[in-house]
């Protein structure tokens, strides 16, 4: 091995040993911030847009930036690897789509809390110990006190919110095993783009609305902002956790997304919560610290999926 070679292969041992010293819930609080930093640029869009139009520009952005990051070969492109990460983005890409809506009809924390359904089924049905269970039952307390629910929203809003909870159970199990199997990083480009195309109609069925945005630079600059704000960003951060945890952690893990959401509106719009809130964040936190973590001990070493060095 030349001296190059020796100091590339030092380099990438070094940066894989200090990002496995990052906590599972420090890196999900770094993919939160940037997926809310997304969602804002999101809400300036749907001022003009649909949410389906929307969410498909966001999975198009996502998809451009994996696909020239990645370069996928053509192993990528091939057999149960294609399946399974075709399956992987039409589940996210509709995720976000069934959200989007739901938010367009319901409020927003009523909308986040029917959708935690999905993480929570996925933690509870995994788990075999009382802890676990408490743990769970502590998680979706506490992202209900900290949505404060209301159901005043209409039965559509409600149905596109379960259909968003369910697709995120889907993303949990597909997302382990795109994350255990093959490439990580390039069969998310490969499902993205995908699934992006297989999605594209959407952009027709939109009318001038979505043909108006492809001709727009200044909205498909904003569409590829949320697309890798809101999807390449915390969704690599999913594929390197998924690594280290298994999928029933990682469900509850997913409580901290709306615990980060009411720090940022403390920190950066002077939200300071309520006791329910208060009392959601303290429910959130304690359940990360109850969920046992047999899932996190070290197992036999095996292939670097994410292709992160």
């Amino acid at each position: 091995m030349t001296l190059r070679g020796c100091g590339a292969a030092t380099l990438s041992v070094m940066t894989t040993s200090v990002r496995s010293r990052i906590p599972a819930p420090a890196l999900f609080v770094v993919g939160g911030l940037s997926m809310y930093v997304g969602a804002a640029l999101a809400i300036g869009l749907f001022d003009r847009l649909s949410p389906p139009v929307v969410a498909v520009l966001r999975l198009v952005g996502a998809a451009v930036v994996l696909i020239i990051w990645r370069r996928p070969g053509r192993a990528a492109w091939r057999g149960r690897r294609l399946g399974r990460a075709v399956a992987f983005g039409l589940a996210t890409a509709l995720m976000n789509l069934a959200f989007y809506e739901a938010i367009a009809r319901l409020h927003l924390g009523t909308a986040v809390a029917v959708e935690f359904c999905g993480p929570v089924a996925v933690a509870a049905l995994a788990s075999r110990r009382a802890r676990d269970v408490a743990a769970v039952v502590l998680a979706a307390g506490g992202v209900l006190l900290i949505a404060d629910v209301r159901w005043s929203g209409s039965p559509a809003g409600v149905l596109w919110a379960l259909a968003a909870a369910a697709l995120w159970a889907a993303y949990i199990v597909l997302g382990k095993r795109v994350a255990g199997a093959g490439n990580g990083l390039d069969d998310m480009a490969v499902g993205f783009l995908v699934a992006a195309v297989l999605l594209s109609p959407v952009l027709v069925l939109g009318g001038p609305q979505g043909l108006g945005a492809l001709a727009d630079p200044l909205v498909l600059l904003v569409a590829v902002g949320v697309g890798v704000l809101s999807s390449v960003v915390p969704y690599v951060i999913d594929q390197v956790v998924l690594r280290r945890v298994g999928q029933a952690r990682f469900a509850v893990l997913l409580a901290l997304l709306p615990a980060t959401a009411t720090a940022v509106g403390l920190a950066a719009l002077g939200q300071v919560p309520g006791l329910g809130e208060a009392l959601g964040i303290a429910a959130v936190v304690a359940a990360v610290a109850l969920r046992s973590r047999d899932d996190d001990v070290p197992g036999p070493p095996r292939p670097n999926v994410t292709g992160i060095t």
